[in-house]
C-alpha cells in the first residue's frame, strides 16, 4: 500500500477541517515527505489536547492517540519539547469549542 506524503496528508486534513467549518492552521511546517504530525486541539477555554499518530506493532494499525491534555500552556510546552528533538515535525492547530478534530473519521489514520 502506498503511503501519502506528510504534506499531502496535511493539505487533505486542512481541507476537511475547512469543509466542516473548523479553523485549522499550520503552526510548524515539517518534512514534506515523511515528517511526523501532531494535531493540537485548542478548545478556546484555556485547555488543549495534542494528538499524535501511533503504530501498533501487533496489528499494524495506525491510530491517533492523546500525547498530552490539560492547560494550553502545558500542552504548548510539550509540543515545543517535541519540536526540539524532531525538526521534521508538523504541528497543526485546531480551534473548536465543541472539541471537534475529525481524526476519528475514516481515512485520517
Amino acid at each position: 500500500m502506498t503511503r501519502l506524503t506528510s504534506e499531502i496528508w496535511v493539505a487533505a486534513y486542512l481541507t476537511r477541517c475547512r469543509l466542516a467549518t473548523i479553523p485549522a492552521f499550520i503552526v510548524q511546517k515539517g518534512d514534506a515527505t515523511a515528517g511526523a504530525v501532531i494535531v493540537k486541539l485548542n478548545t478556546l477555554d484555556g485547555n488543549a489536547v495534542s494528538y499524535q499518530r501511533s503504530f501498533d506493532l501487533m496489528t499494524g494499525e495506525r491510530k491517533w492517540v492523546v500525547l498530552i491534555e490539560g492547560g494550553e500552556a502545558e500542552v504548548d510546552a510539550s509540543i515545543a519539547s517535541q519540536r526540539g528533538f524532531d525538526p521534521d515535525l508538523w504541528v497543526i492547530e485546531i480551534e473548536d469549542r465543541a472539541g471537534r478534530h475529525l481524526l476519528d473519521e475514516p481515512g485520517l489514520d
